[in-house]
């Protein structure tokens, strides 16, 4: 019998297989693939108990199970795709339905293509990194070498954000605040206030389509969005304080707002004082984002999640994840903890020049722990061997570990973070760094030919 029949071909065949049979061909084909391989590499009891994740008894049952809702997550990371077409393929594809623990017949295709969405939000709430990382650890820890040596260093992962500009953010601010104005009046069957707003509209599409924008007129646009920003804001604080009694609003309407007001201020002291300030809000929709300063060639700013990571055999670990900038020379002590905390014994670390403080020295010398960092003072007796080593930890921190970041932004939906919000942008970020990891855990694990599905 041939192993591939074509459809065209019209042949009579009887299918002597029950159905529990054809379960296990399709299953074992499935372990024996690279997606199965993945699969097995990872402890997923342990890990759904670290989310804390139960299966409902009572009212209507979930299509995924515990275990499913976490490997639709690792799933979302690995194919990189949209969450409508990451169902689609979900529908057709019988390994990707074994690897979620659902079996889907051509009348049961999944068709709400936001229920990626819905599992995303409810997982980012019960997220635990560290208890996570620390089963993800021992799970891994009996197939890895060099426990011994971590490797440290800070990337950051970019939100899907447009760039951003003061005179943006403003209009945005305003555009949103004279719509919600709008609908209050419609509510309340009451006649919109007259403002500038149609005048300053077409202004503002004037000024963007412009290619060159000087900077006489990015200082009127700017004084003329403050302005009306303002007045847009009292008018929406008297509709809604004459009116308190008839208006029920949303929790999210009084957070937007207050976001809002707080562009207004922020704005207008960069306005009179011509300077940045601290914790500058750049998004009225992702108001939890901050610039951080890089200080790359490319880009000298970035917006996003910045990530303090440690590596330890080329598996890398979140140490410290904040939407706000931090020094991360500060952090060496910590994910030093961190790494002996999971591995063990630690005796070389390679970092970045930026970590190479008086106190992380000290810290380091008095636990004989050797570095990567240039040494200060009158050379020592064994200072060939110690530049020796020195080299070969600075050409893993610089190939392996950085090459990591790349690896994951390009292929595991790390490039822009979609997610709408911070809980969201965390658990983005948590699956995407561990996919890639069970994907270089599978190699390790492969060679030896263990495979124990927990």
């Amino acid at each position: 019998m041939s192993k591939i029949i074509k459809i065209h071909e019209k042949l009579a065949t009887i299918n002597f297989y029950s159905f529990q049979q054809e379960y296990e061909l399709y299953r074992k084909a499935f372990l024996e693939s690279n997606l199965g391989e993945i699969y097995q590499s990872i402890p997923w009891k342990a890990l759904v108990k670290s989310f804390g994740i139960k299966d409902n008894r009572k009212g209507r049952k979930s299509l995924f199970s515990s275990e499913g809702k976490l490997s639709l997550m690792f799933l979302k990371a690995y194919t990189g795709v949209s969450d409508r077409l990451l169902i689609e393929q979900l529908n057709a594809n019988i390994d990707y339905q074994l690897f979620c623990g659902v079996l889907l017949s051509p009348e049961d295709r999944l068709s709400d293509y936001k229920i990626v969405s819905k599992i995303r939000t409810m997982l980012g709430k019960k997220i635990n990194i560290r208890k996570s990382q620390q089963i993800l650890a021992e799970a891994w820890k009996p197939y890895m070498v060099d426990t011994h040596a971590m490797l440290s260093d800070a990337t950051c992962y970019e939100s899907e954000l447009r760039y951003p500009t003061n005179v943006k953010l403003l209009w945005e601010s305003v555009d949103w605040t004279y719509n919600q104005l709008k609908l209050l009046c419609k509510g309340l069957r009451k006649r919109m206030p007259r403002c500038k707003y149609p005048e300053q509209k077409e202004k503002y599409f004037t000024y963007q389509r412009k290619r060159k924008k000087q900077r006489k007129e990015t200082i009127k646009r700017t004084r003329s969005l403050l302005y009306l920003l303002d007045k847009l804001i009292d008018l929406l604080d008297q509709t809604e304080q004459a009116n308190q009694n008839r208006l029920v609003l949303p929790e999210k309407y009084y957070a937007k707002v207050k976001t809002v007001k707080q562009v207004l201020r922020q704005q207008k002291q960069m306005f009179e004082t011509r300077k940045s300030i601290p914790g500058r809000i750049v998004s009225i929709s992702k108001s939890y984002v901050r610039p951080i300063v890089r200080g790359k060639e490319v880009k000298k700013v970035e917006f996003g999640a910045k990530v303090n990571m440690i590596q330890v055999d080329g598996i890398n670990f979140i140490e410290h994840i904040s939407f706000d900038p931090f020094n991360e020379g500060r952090r060496l002590i910590s994910s030093i903890w961190l790494s002996q905390h999971l591995f063990g014994k630690l005796t070389h670390i390679s970092a970045d020049k930026i970590y190479a403080t008086n106190n992380n020295r000290k810290y380091c010398t008095r636990r004989q722990i050797t570095t990567n960092f240039v040494r200060k003072g009158i050379p020592g007796k064994y200072e060939s061997q110690r530049r020796t080593i020195s080299k070969e930890l600075n050409k893993e921190r610089a190939s392996r570990m950085e090459g990591s970041f790349g690896t994951e932004k390009q292929h595991y939906s790390l490039q822009k973070i979609k997610a709408r919000t911070k809980e969201n942008e965390i658990l983005w970020i948590f699956f995407g760094v561990h996919t890639a990891n069970a994907v270089r855990m599978a190699r390790k694990i492969k060679p030896l030919s263990v495979y124990k599905v927990a």
